[in-house]
């Protein structure tokens, strides 16, 4: 059916009307569509759709994946990508049971193991240097899925590649580079040092969990470490949040911003073990960065312009005419609650992002926070 949505404030955008019309065909119209539902936003804000950019909702074909719609319309998310639940020996199924038949739009980064997180951190993906890694079949599996695989990921730490160092995430950006892909790596404890990691990555690569307080494992480990974060960060080195279970500290977060270092993208990890807490979902992400320092139009631009072109979406330009509509609307409430990073360390906000509704097409639903 087609929509007329009213009464916003519009963010995120390089123009936008007073007045948003969507066709029956869920394209974004120049004029007011016969018969259309009148939807009035409340004076709340509309922005381009919420994009996390990292999930894990191979829901059934990994044992921490949610389901795809956890992590998406319900809380405001209109697109999301699966960082690394699928391997390529699984990745058929991740593409026919969780990315087709999403309503959000939902890509994914290929873990460079075979297996992928089916059994995850209770066998590694990097299990064996003779069996874990396919590079052949990874390469074939990327070039017959390049309109759903945005990137390929791979977990660079101790507890994952278990005496493997650096040369997993070698070869994970060897391969990025033959497909002429993004590299997403997952940076956490030694082996390998964050420092070795950091210096493989070029403009393009992300990496997530960027703002952990682990140490010997943290951007924030020494002077030099951070510098050649920051500088890295300033080449084109994306630094994405990945909340997670382990991986977002409050105090690295407002060092960082503190320092220079700003997040290109806000995302969850959000899977099993933290959607009750500490993570909950973007929208309560979100407000923990407001709460340490980032402005808001920042954190919104951290969920849509930056990393919707990771996902080949459009970034500012979502109100033009011909466009496939995909907003997100939501509210800034001021209510005072704590909230605790993955270190276990608190922190009471007394501002929080509460998303209201998301349009995907011709289609309207609502859409609310977890919690904190």
């Amino acid at each position: 059916m087609a929509l007329t949505l009213t009464n916003f404030k519009a963010i995120g955008f390089d123009a936008a009307p007073e007045a948003l019309h969507v066709g029956d065909d869920g394209l974004v119209a120049a004029a007011p569509v016969a018969g259309a539902e009148v939807i009035d936003c409340g004076g709340s804000w509309l922005s381009p759709g919420w994009c996390d950019l990292h999930v894990h909702v191979w829901h059934g074909g990994t044992d921490i994946s949610v389901r795809p719609q956890e992590a998406g319309r319900a809380t405001g998310v209109t697109a999301m990508a699966d960082a690394g639940s699928a391997g390529e020996a699984a990745f058929h199924g991740l593409r026919e049971y969780v990315i087709e038949p999403g309503q959000e739009t939902i890509r994914a980064f290929l873990n460079i193991g075979s297996i992928g997180l089916v059994a995850c951190n209770r066998v590694s993906e990097l299990v064996a240097p003779d069996c874990s890694i396919d590079v052949d079949r990874t390469i074939a599996v990327v070039e017959a899925n390049r309109d759903v695989i945005c990137g390929i990921k791979v977990r660079a730490s101790g507890v994952i590649t278990r005496g493997w160092g650096i040369s997993p995430a070698k070869i994970a950006k060897r391969v990025a580079e033959v497909l002429d892909l993004p590299l997403m790596v997952h940076v956490g404890e030694p082996d390998p040092l964050i420092d070795e990691v950091l210096e493989i990555l070029t403009p393009g690569d992300i990496v997530t969990h960027c703002f952990n307080g682990k140490k010997a494992g943290s951007i924030g480990d020494t002077p030099r470490v951070f510098e050649l974060a920051r500088r890295l960060a300033g080449e084109g080195v994306r630094m994405d949040i990945g909340h997670g279970a382990a991986s977002f500290s409050f105090d690295m977060a407002r060092r960082a911003l503190a320092e220079g270092l700003r997040p290109f993208s806000i995302s969850t990890d959000l899977h099993l073990r933290n959607i009750k807490g500490p993570v909950h979902d973007l929208a309560t992400t979100m407000s923990k960065l407001l709460a340490v320092g980032l402005p808001v139009a920042e954190v919104v631009a951290c969920v849509s312009e930056r990393p919707r072109p990771v996902l080949g979406l459009g970034a500012r330009d979502g109100c033009v005419p011909g466009s496939r509509a995909d907003f997100t609307v939501f509210d800034l409430s001021e209510r005072r609650e704590v909230a605790t990073d993955s270190l276990g360390a608190t922190l009471e906000i007394d501002r929080f992002f509460e998303p209201k509704m998301t349009v995907i097409g011709a289609s309207a639903q609502p859409a609310a926070r977890r919690g904190a």
